[in-house]
């Protein structure tokens, strides 16, 4: 027999296997000896009141023991030989649309114009040592794309399409700790991440997939038929276009690809200027954090650092909190020279003593109106317009433009920074 059953424990109680049991038994009126086993499905911090609760929801298991593996793996097949349907891309999109792919029956030839996940690493460091911005590798452009290295995630936090639970257990068959099955803001870190895409990469090519790095999207050829081929360009200087035959793309090239949007604008393909966000990235003491949400002078041993969500309406504009990173870094995550634009990301113990998170607000068609011009474009232009405007303002080398909080409140300039 199985029954679901809700615990609400001090975070020292739900550390403990024995006393989660304990307080099982005890709810269900059983002994311990009755007890098979135990599974914990979901788990929650409810931090509403001055004593911190663990929220769980555990199935219980009475005369039966837990199944071997409740995982929903994906199933591979051999795709050497079939229809092969080219991706342009390799982030957490194109390495999704590859496995699917694969489970239809379809050949995946991703097209990434960016390194393998190992080979970003020197390329991020020339960024953060000597401010160079290689424009097709960097912590935007290459093998799992902006979350490997500037996040810790790979998945949206929408659920408005469908359940992320899928995603999660795939991450976890390829490498990723369960406990982002469980916990209700799971988090894999940018630690962990390059293994796992490094893993779900030899899937692919070990089905018959392929991919090619270091190769751009350089043009498409269609007629009123449809798609006939695309011309991909490496990313070697003076390298001349090669055309390839391809009537089935998938574009997943993510929101900082201009060219691709320049590209498609170009080739009078249909697309439109959308509303997104922009902001700031606000950082503070983790510890700052952890007491103001946990209502205590010294985090406790038993809880993680804290994370906070804050939305706030301001005349028209919604500003709210975005990708917030406890424990995380700042990272400078452009992909041009002469810009910059900042991303936060935190390792899987988010064990760093500052937390950062974007404060944001949405911008739409008023504010692209000095690029109108540009017509569909105008949104594009207006997010360059101010990533160049935020390099001068940092005075070069990739060097954000900062202030204190408080200072920023006030309109005034910071004399010193920390």
């Amino acid at each position: 027999m199985i029954k679901s059953i809700s615990l609400a424990l001090l975070p020292e109680e739900a550390a403990s296997q024995q006393t989660i049991k304990l307080s099982l038994v005890k709810q269900l009126g059983i002994s311990l000896t009755d007890l098979s086993a135990f599974k914990v499905t979901k788990r929650s911090i409810d931090a509403r009141s001055k004593f911190v609760k663990i929220r769980m929801e555990c199935e219980v298991y009475i005369g039966e023991q837990i199944p071997a593996s409740t995982l929903n793996e994906r199933r591979f097949q051999n795709i050497s030989n079939v229809q092969p349907v080219h991706i342009v891309g390799c982030g957490p999109a194109g390495l999704f649309s590859a496995l699917q792919l694969i489970e239809l029956g379809f050949k995946p030839v991703i097209i990434e114009r960016g390194k393998d996940v190992k080979s970003r690493r020197r390329d991020l460091a020339a960024i953060n040592k000597q401010g160079i911005v290689n424009p097709d590798s960097n912590y935007c452009f290459g093998e799992g794309g902006a979350g490997t290295y500037s996040d810790g995630k790979l998945y949206t936090r929408s659920g408005k399409r469908e359940s992320i639970d899928r995603i999660l257990q795939t991450f976890v068959q390829f490498g990723a700790h369960p406990d982002i099955l469980v916990d209700a803001h799971p988090h894999i870190g940018t630690n962990k991440l390059p293994g796992i895409i490094s893993a779900i990469r030899e899937q692919i090519l070990q089905c018959g997939g392929e991919i090619h790095f270091e190769t751009r999207l350089s043009g498409l050829k269609y007629d009123s038929s449809g798609l006939k081929g695309i011309y991909i360009t490496s990313t070697e200087e003076n390298s001349e276009p090669i055309l390839i035959n391809c009537n089935s793309l998938i574009l997943a090239t993510g929101h900082s690809a201009r060219d691709v949007f320049e590209l498609l604008y170009k080739e009078k393909i249909l697309i439109e200027a959308k509303s997104f966000a922009l902001g700031v990235r606000i950082e503070h003491q983790q510890s700052l954090i952890d007491k103001i949400q946990f209502h205590q002078e010294v985090r406790s041993e038993f809880l993680p650092p804290a994370a906070y969500s804050l939305v706030h309406q301001a005349g028209e504009k919604g500003v709210y909190s975005f990708c917030m990173c406890p424990g995380g870094i700042i990272a400078p995550a452009a992909t041009s020279p002469g810009e910059v634009v900042v991303n936060g990301w935190s390792p899987s113990k988010r064990n760093n003593p500052f937390s950062n998170s974007g404060i944001v607000v949405s911008v739409d068609e008023k504010d692209f109106m000095p690029y109108i011009k540009s017509g569909p474009l105008s949104a594009l232009h207006f997010q360059s317009s101010i990533e160049k405007l935020a390099f001068q303002k940092g005075q070069g080398n990739m060097q954000a433009p900062a202030q204190r909080m408080i200072d920023f409140v006030d309109r005034k300039l910071s004399t010193s920074l920390p």
